[in-house]
């Protein structure tokens, strides 16, 4: 069938099971919107108000799905306004594919209007990109990228296709779905070599990270803790892999992880790492993460290997394949001093926590804004985040019964995230979705608050506002004298009346009584909702390890260096 380079785009992204995509129109792609008019019974195209929502869009609705994300973007600016929403997929292992035009090759390399080499501009941050000069590769290029984008450690691919390659003509032959490239399956000298190290553990830490989360095996983690009687810790991009109520789960470890996780990890002698890469917010100062404790990594990213942390067995391979031979094959055993000694440690967080709760008083604490949200949240509810400390306050109390019900950036720490992921997130699975994000985030792209209100997507947006830049404000007055420079913003905005500016619905909590009021009126409310919420400008978010510090110099209270001492 002959079609247009354009219509080949669309025609390949419906063939490749795709039904939402998200982006902004310009002169070198509006052959391509051209094409999505005439198929528009057949794909959603989602109008974002800047092309960084539409990638983060595109990314929210891969990390609630698992399926592939789609963004589309014109040359030049709205090119490059992609680039940190590729970026923070790439870091975080997101599949999504970036399509955008460019000018016609006869004019490339001519500094001609809004042209620009995004091909060489993405190449650090993409796990391959396409430039694309010749109908004929069109379709083949395109099904590529998806086809890389999910395979093994999965990310970002990008697609540049000039106007000339646009508008062209070229047989069509519709073909199936991309499978994944098989990954390889471990040897059976590894897996029995895993196998003996964990059945000569007395102290296991079963550490999940988001390779975990995203391949969805909290059964199969579960059923490896119960076999042989282990405590489960996660990463960040790991949240939402275990259920939160299971009682072997003991949360997220790290910078500012659960005290009973850190700890647990700490004195373990083996830690059987799925799907994490060890990232310096996880282990701290390297040179004393799990020092004397054994360490297995299963990764399908041979360069994830040895990076960060020196392993005693580091397999690479399909992840779940060799998570599955591992767990036949270990001896079921119990550990009764280990699982004494971990309860210990659940005891000694709930203490600090009881100690927190006390000196706060009668004030509203971030634990109560959350407490208030597990409680009267929708069944099923995407959590979504931005950056700074509403971020990590997310991580540490939100309560998640299912996976691929946390969506936040990790590795890039993408401010202006979340509105974009969140809108994402709730096209993709309809699903009921709480944005928690912040005054210094929101700011960054509140603007997709039009693109929500345009297509009428419910959220609850609950905005911790503290006043300040919370996460640098607490590092300020930590570690630099208390000098706060820069991180007060003292900003003039309502935000409840910006709400209503846009459309939305905006309401005030100044305490957690309005809050618990509002928050339950905003989960029925069928549209955007905006809750500015009042935090005090120095609650910390605590634990935390100072920076180049361990385990060992934990930080549990205001007011303590190093008070851990564990």
């Amino acid at each position: 069938m002959k079609m247009t380079g354009a219509e080949i785009i669309i025609n390949t992204l419906i063939e490749q099971g795709t039904t939402d995509v998200f982006g902004y129109p310009g002169g070198q792609v509006i052959n391509i919107y051209d094409a999505l008019y005439k198929n528009r019974d057949r794909i959603n195209h989602i109008l974002t108000a800047h092309e960084q929502g539409a990638a983060h869009a595109a990314d929210g609705y891969s990390r609630a799905t698992g399926k592939v994300g789609v963004c589309i973007a014109t040359s030049g600016p709205g090119a490059t306004n992609l680039v940190t929403g590729i970026a923070t997929a790439m870091l975080d292992s997101i599949p999504m594919v970036a399509i955008t035009g460019n000018v016609p090759c006869s004019l490339i390399g001519k500094d001609s209007f809004q042209e620009i080499d995004i091909t060489g501009i993405t190449l650090p941050i993409t796990k391959h990109n396409y430039f694309v000069n010749r109908i004929e590769d069109l379709a083949d290029s395109i099904r590529e990228a998806f086809q890389i984008a999910k395979s093994g450690r999965p990310g970002p691919v990008l697609v540049d296709v000039p106007k000339d390659v646009q508008v062209a003509v070229y047989d069509f032959e519709p073909q199936g779905i991309v499978e994944k490239i098989p990954l390889p399956k471990a040897d059976d000298a590894s897996i029995d070599e895993a196998v003996a190290l964990i059945n000569e553990s007395k102290k296991p830490y079963i550490y999940i990270g988001g390779g975990a989360a995203g391949l969805k095996m909290g059964k199969e983690i579960i059923e490896l803790a119960e076999k042989i009687d282990a405590c489960i810790g996660c990463t960040f991009m790991g949240l939402s892999a275990v259920p939160d109520d299971y009682d072997r789960f003991l949360g997220m470890q790290g910078m500012h992880g659960h005290f009973a996780s850190s700890i647990s990890q700490k004195h373990a002698d083996l830690i059987i790492g799925v799907g994490v890469r060890f990232s310096d917010r996880a282990t701290g100062n390297t040179a004393k993460f799990a020092k004397g404790t054994k360490i297995i990594q299963l990764d399908p990213d041979f360069a994830e290997i040895n990076k960060n942390i020196n392993v005693d067995l580091g397999i690479v391979a399909d992840v779940r394949d060799s998570f599955l031979r591992i767990l036949e094959k270990v001896d079921k055993s119990e550990k009764p001093e280990w699982k004494n000694e971990v309860a210990s440690y659940k005891i000694k967080e709930e203490e600090i926590a009881e100690k927190a709760a006390k000196m706060a008083g009668s004030r509203m604490t971030p634990k109560m804004v959350f407490d208030v949200i597990n409680e009267y949240k929708l069944p099923r509810t995407i959590i979504t985040t931005d950056v700074g400390q509403h971020q990590m306050w997310a991580a540490q109390y939100s309560k998640f019964d299912t996976t691929r019900r946390f969506v936040s950036s990790g590795g890039l720490g993408t401010m202006g995230f979340g509105l974009g992921a969140a809108i994402g997130a709730r096209v993709a699975t309809n699903d009921p979705t709480v944005l928690i994000t912040g005054d210094g985030s929101f700011g960054m792209n509140l603007n997709e608050l039009a693109t929500a209100v345009t297509y009428n997507v419910p959220l609850v947006i609950v905005l911790c506002n503290n006043g300040v830049l919370g996460m640098v404000r607490q590092w300020q007055n930590l570690f630099f004298g208390k000098r706060f420079s820069n991180t007060v913003l003292e900003r003039k905005t309502d935000f409840v009346k910006l709400a209503e500016a846009f459309g939305a619905t905006g309401m005030r909590a100044t305490n957690i009584s309005e809050f618990e009021n509002a928050f339950k009126k905003a989960v029925e409310i069928n549209g955007p909702v905006v809750i500015d919420t009042y935090i005090d400008k120095d609650e910390f978010v605590l634990p935390m390890l100072p920076p180049g510090g361990s385990i060992d110099d934990i930080i549990t209270e205001k007011g303590d260096d190093a008070n851990g001492k564990n």
